[in-house]
């Protein structure tokens, strides 16, 4: 249906809209009052434990990190005002990304308002029309949304399958570049990082790895491939923003050339100040410890499992949705995701664990989604001390 005629665009919405609610897709937030993994869930107020957060290692609620936001308010007032490269950048933004290229290793590292934006300005970048973007066909939506903004022709190849990326490398003589995120949002899966390296090296391709679900690793080796590591601040590190970290000329370039970067206005100081004392926390000993303990209770949950993303895939949409209501009256909120955000016929539960829930909730819900038959038992329970009152996750 067009949007013109007697209706215009507001008969094409309601057209848009009845069709997506004919199909079972229509959507709407649902307000969380709460701060960490319990909360009150509109319209009722229910109390629910939520298992839907990515904030990975509870830095969200880190009393440092709150209290670097707020000395940032105090400074700097709440935004930022400007772009960076006209009168948006303030002296917090720059200690951040000399902290992000240091934790990854790279020359140098860049800020985005969002790890969105930060895929659409690097692959908008890099991807010019005599390059070629090769893309793994569950990549992100971001990664999608920024390989259709270059300039560059895209192919898609089979997930995690090496062998046939390295068939359309060979295909395609020319420049080219390797998209892949390195912990895939939905299954929780991690891509065959060595093998693309050395697909990547034997073909001269530059690499642009999304690393944003990459809580448990893997690391990175050490590799001669150029590399752009983009990741986000608001999963591990519990804040907002994006970034992209590598190479010296390709960071300076990105700064000179990403629409994303150059016509956005900077990330309000408070987010970055917060972003900057959770990596602090992050790279110290409490760091090392929340990440242990995120470790063992994704154990808990599914032994062995690479990532805190644990998805239980029901396969029909109606048989996630009613999955996700009957753990809900259990007060657990654990999200059923659909069409079009997954493939038909795999809709699933979408488990996000953190270090903030206590080991009595991951139990909870483990013992519940094996009364409702859709997981099985867990082979082994690690021991696990709760924290007390003052560490994150605390009463």
């Amino acid at each position: 249906m067009s949007p013109s005629g007697a209706n215009g665009w507001n008969g094409w919405a309601d057209a848009a809209g009845a069709e997506t609610r004919r199909l079972g897709r229509w959507r709407s937030p649902r307000d969380l009052d709460g701060a960490g993994p319990e909360g009150k869930l509109a319209p009722d107020g229910r109390a629910v434990v939520s298992f839907a957060s990515n904030d990975y290692l509870g830095l969200s609620q880190h009393p440092r990190v709150i209290a670097a936001a707020h000395a940032a308010l105090d400074r700097w007032g709440a935004g930022a005002g400007s772009a960076r490269l006209i009168v948006g950048s303030r002296p917090v933004h720059s200690e951040l990304e000399l902290a992000l290229a240091h934790w990854k290793c790279t020359e140098r590292a860049v800020l985005f308002p969002t790890g969105f934006a930060a895929n659409l300005g690097v692959l908008s970048t890099f991807g010019h029309r005599d390059a070629r973007v090769f893309s793994d066909e569950l990549n992100h939506a971001s990664i999608i949304d920024g390989a259709r903004l270059a300039a560059a022709p895209v192919s898609v190849y089979r997930h995690r399958d090496v062998e046939q990326l390295e068939q359309l490398l060979a295909a395609h003589p020319g420049p080219a570049i390797v998209v892949t995120d390195l912990v895939f949002s939905m299954d929780g899966d991690v891509a065959p990082i060595d093998r693309i390296l050395a697909a990547c090296a034997r073909h001269d391709a530059l690499l642009v790895l999304d690393e944003a679900h990459a809580v448990l690793g893997p690391d990175l080796p050490p590799t001669e491939v150029p590399v752009i590591r983009v990741g986000t601040l608001s999963k591990t590190l519990g804040s907002l923003g994006g970034f992209a970290a590598g190479p010296g000329a390709l960071v300076d370039l990105l700064v000179n050339r990403a629409r994303s970067y150059i016509f956005t206005t900077a990330s309000t100081p408070a987010d970055t100040a917060a972003a900057l004392a959770a990596l602090e926390v992050l790279r110290g000993g409490e760091g090392r410890e929340l990440t242990a303990r995120l470790r063992l209770l994704v154990d808990r949950l599914r032994p062995g499992h690479p990532s805190p993303i644990v998805p239980v895939v029901c396969g029909d949409e109606q048989r996630a949705l009613d999955a996700a209501a009957a753990l809900l009256d259990r007060g657990m909120l654990v999200p059923a995701i659909r069409p079009p955000t997954v493939a038909p016929g795999t809709s699933r539960l979408r488990v996000a664990l953190s270090a903030a829930h206590t080991a009595a909730q991951v139990d909870a819900l483990r013992d519940a989604l094996e009364e409702l038959a859709l997981e099985e038992p867990a082979l082994e329970e690690p021991a696990l001390e709760e924290p007390g009152p003052d560490e994150p996750g605390g009463g």
